[in-house]
């Protein structure tokens, strides 16, 4: 009997030593330095560059794992507004000039971080199968349904301006003020389903839901089965589709944000990132 319970009383002086050794291990993990902290860098970029700025994103958070890059996707003038809202934003990336032109005429564009980086070409796109009768821009008027960007969206904007080139639609100082509705009845009411951005443009096509669009060509990569380019509209009817990224001031970004928003500017326009804009479809011969 007293074996019996030398036997047992070894057993939990046993299981005690063992409880202590990982209450040590436990303590020691307290004690322990806590992780790097991330710095997160907020890039608004157009919806176009939403593929491209995934890989970027990926490729420089693999050689800085102290950064989160943070990607906002919409239309430029959406972007825009958000920024004048104050939303807290460290890089633009605008598919049109005019609204970075906005923003540094506000004085929240950087000094000197402002660079053009690629162009592109606007298109007109359909599903496959489609037995559409359009055979381009120029007679897209014999669409049954058209998916047409507003006038806010650099691509709305870029339609409306080769549209007038073509002579399709009257002149006006500034296409982005062309309305859907008047874009519609210069083309002899045709169906215009309006949206807000390219993503959008391209969705209603894919769906069905309209028979042509105009898009980018950037957005019809990886897209193959699902669209088919129509026509792709020369820069001499559009033209230049240019994209600026620059720095915005934000006044709430610490020194550690500031300086990796700048590195991430950096890594998204020297040489070695034309080769994946190039795999998206964008044109790097920009000045």
């Amino acid at each position: 009997m007293k074996k019996k319970l030398l036997a047992i009383a070894l057993m939990f002086a046993m299981i005690f030593a063992m409880t202590a050794c990982g209450g040590s291990d436990n303590a020691e993990e307290a004690d322990a330095p806590a992780k790097e902290v991330s710095t997160t860098v907020n890039v608004f970029a157009a919806a176009s560059l939403s593929a491209v700025m995934a890989d970027f994103e990926t490729s420089f958070e693999e050689a800085n794992p102290g950064v989160d890059i943070v990607v906002n996707a919409d239309s430029s003038g959406a972007l825009l507004t958000q920024i004048q809202e104050g939303a807290p934003c460290d890089i633009f990336f605008s598919a049109a000039q005019k609204q970075m032109d906005t923003l540094e005429e506000e004085g929240l564009v950087v000094d000197g971080t402002r660079k053009n980086v690629v162009n592109n070409q606007l298109v007109v796109v359909t599903q496959p199968d489609s037995e559409t009768a359009v055979t381009g821009l120029a007679d897209i008027a014999n669409a049954k349904s058209i998916a047409l960007a507003d006038g806010s969206v650099p691509v709305g904007k870029y339609t409306r301006q080769a549209m007038i080139n073509l002579g399709l639609i009257d002149e006006a100082e500034d296409p982005a003020t062309i309305t859907t509705a008047e874009v519609s009845e210069q083309l002899g009411g045709v169906e215009i389903s309006e949206q807000g951005n390219v993503s959008k443009v391209l969705a209603a096509v894919e769906e069905g839901s309209c028979e042509v669009g105009t898009t980018y060509l950037s957005d019809t990569i990886g897209h193959e089965d699902s669209v088919r380019i129509i026509e792709t509209v020369g820069y001499d009817v559009t033209g230049n589709i240019i994209y600026p990224v620059a720095q915005i001031v934000n006044q709430d970004a610490d020194d550690a944000e500031t300086a990796a928003a700048v590195d991430f500017i950096e890594f998204i326009t020297n040489d070695d990132a034309k080769a994946l804009y190039q795999k998206y479809g964008f044109d790097t011969d920009v000045e």
